[in-house]
């Protein structure tokens, strides 16, 4: 091995380290490991920077504008409203909502797609009576599943395709992706519509909007206010007065937290009490024993106020900092009400909780600046919606756009990043969105990270590194069969991707599975398409990708009940998948 390869390996093994401890940003660690590469010379000083105008670069952010248009346009909730007053029994409530992510899927970004969707799996929750997390964790599978039929359905299908194309010349186009994706879908669809019993029945989630606070475990605070019912009172008599379903957390008294409170503590005005408990019970807190629930809007009219519950996405601004360090109040007019996290017990203040994605907030706002402030923060309404994430303008025409560019994608007029380049122009060209909601729904962070990988994935490969990472895989799988190398190749991604992000892992992962194809005198297209089934099915935890993060927190689900049903399912990736990519692609 020479020094050249020493170091590149460092450098890949330090930087996936980071990706695994997870306390810096992925596009920081990205950044990290090009100057660390450029430091130790495996990357020119003249290379380091090309990656940033790579192609893969504008096809992910243009698809990224392009999915954000189709969301706007109101379409696809226009559809999922009809067909949710007709259809009312839980397991075909659960094929249309599986069955439409996917396909959407396919189309836009999945996190889009699913977040797209969720309200309407709400409305269809509250019809049957089920309870919504039934049908949440198999919406973010089928997200996942419906993002392999297309070239654009997911960032790995991009990044497989640059990889083939500087192989073989060739890159895979818009529908070569179509026959294995398809396939694994329809058998998603069929798996997850009576395989949903594997999620336990006791995990419940918000309903609806009209039932104010549907989670049993809110954590709130609320101050006693002067000639409060319960001022001079204990706080066993605050908890008779509730009634049960609440329960007192902490108590704070000249800026001073008590976190043991006893019944026979003594309230008084101005004390705040952390509470956590049932909607019913805070209510009552509010109603009969005389609470204010954290800081109200006062100058807001009461007729123009509104309170919403919504989950926090992974792309929001609120991820990782606290309403007190966002401004919540003071620089968007904001209330945080409330907070529910499965399974959190609140251990700070109200204001001073960090969030994280999958959060559900209770928020209280001016109902008509509702839509742009959760568009601006990265929330997602979980009731029923009386408004709508940006305007709706021009519902035909994004579609319009998205299929023109697809079709000429597939004919090979133009190639993949031009079509959807022109694309996201023209939508903002003809007002399908604006140029500011444009640049917003880019995910710059993941830009930055395909930017600087690039070329450190290709010093993997120019120093070597792959070719000897193949020699070594050749030689262990000397004597199999292409199908046992094969899924060597797809067990392998489908390890590595829940630790790294998903489009890390194929740059990765890709060079290496070319490289040990070769060496097995297989061709590259069934194992690159391996690494790209693999890389795009992370079903085993809620935090090796976005979709399955969502949906976490309104669910109502614990960390171990994705590999309940996530197992299973990758089991059957594997099955079906090395199968049919070998009868499509061929060894």
């Amino acid at each position: 091995m020479t020094q050249a390869q020493v170091l590149s390996f460092s450098i890949l093994g330090a930087m996936m380290l980071l990706f695994i401890w997870g306390k810096l940003r992925y596009d920081l660690v990205a950044m990290l490991a090009l100057l660390a590469s450029l430091v130790a010379g495996t990357v020119a000083p003249d290379e380091a920077f090309k990656g940033f105008s790579d192609d893969i670069v504008i096809i992910v952010g243009s698809a990224l504008v392009v999915s954000a248009t189709i969301a706007r346009s109101g379409m696809i909730e226009t559809a999922i409203r009809w067909v949710a007053r007709r259809v009312t029994r839980v397991r075909w409530q659960l094929t249309v909502l599986v069955g439409s992510v996917t396909v959407l899927s396919a189309l836009v970004k999945n996190i889009g797609a699913l977040a797209m969707l969720m309200p309407a799996a709400f409305r269809m929750a509250k019809g049957s009576g089920a309870s919504p997390s039934v049908f949440l964790m198999p919406m973010a599978f089928g997200s996942l599943l419906g993002g392999l039929i297309t070239l654009v359905g997911t960032s790995p299908n991009i990044i497989v395709s640059r990889v083939r194309e500087e192989i073989t010349g060739e890159p895979f186009r818009m529908f070569d992706y179509a026959p294995v994706g398809l396939g694994l879908s329809l058998m998603g669809m069929v798996f997850l519509r009576f395989a949903y019993r594997l999620i336990p029945a006791e995990r419940r989630a918000a309903p609806t909007l009209d039932e104010a606070v549907g989670i049993s475990d809110y954590n709130t605070e609320a101050t006693v206010p002067e000639k409060s019912k319960v001022e001079g009172r204990t706080i066993s008599d605050l908890l008779g007065i509730v009634d049960g379903g609440l329960v007192v957390t902490g108590l704070v008294r000249d800026d001073k937290r008590r976190n043991a409170t006893l019944p026979e503590t003594v309230l008084m005005a101005g004390d705040t009490l952390l509470l956590r408990g049932e909607p019913d019970a805070l209510d009552r807190a509010v109603s009969a024993a005389g609470l204010q629930l954290t800081r109200q809007n006062e100058d807001a009219k009461p007729e123009a106020s509104g309170i919403i519950e919504t989950v926090v996405l992974p792309p929001s601004i609120l991820v990782g900092r606290s309403a007190e360090q966002i401004g919540l109040y003071d620089r968007h007019g904001i209330n945080l009400i409330a907070i529910s996290r499965s399974g959190h017990r609140m251990s700070e203040r109200l204001g001073a909780t960090t969030l994280a994605a999958g959060d559900v907030l209770l928020v209280q706002g001016q109902t008509a600046a509702l839509p742009e402030v959760m568009e601006t923060l990265g929330l997602l309404p979980l009731a029923e919606r009386s408004i709508r994430l940006g305007s709706v303008r021009r519902e035909i025409l994004p579609l319009a756009i998205l299929v023109i560019a697809m079709g000429m994608t597939a004919a090979s007029i133009v190639p993949v990043a031009v079509a959807f380049f022109g694309a996201a122009v023209m939508m903002m060209a003809t007002g399908a969105i604006s140029p500011r909601d444009a640049y917003e729904s880019v995910e710059w962070p993941i830009l930055v990270m395909l930017g600087a990988l690039i070329p450190v994935s290709e010093a993997l490969q120019t120093t070597g590194g792959t070719d000897l990472i193949g020699a070594w895989l050749s030689n262990a799988a000397t004597g199999l069969p292409a199908w046992a190398a094969l899924a060597v190749i797809m067990i392998a991604a489908m390890a590595v991707t829940p630790f790294l992000n998903n489009a890390a892992t194929v740059l990765v992962m890709a060079p290496i599975a070319a490289t040990f194809a070769g060496q097995l005198g297989f061709k590259p297209d069934a194992f690159l398409m391996a690494v790209a089934v693999g890389a795009g099915c992370d079903f085993l935890t809620p935090i090796g990708h976005q979709c399955n993060t969502l949906v976490m927190g309104p669910g109502g689900y614990r960390f171990g009940d994705y590999a309940r049903l996530g197992a299973p399912l990758s089991l059957l990736v594997l099955l079906v998948g090395v199968p049919l990519i070998l009868f499509v692609w061929g060894a």
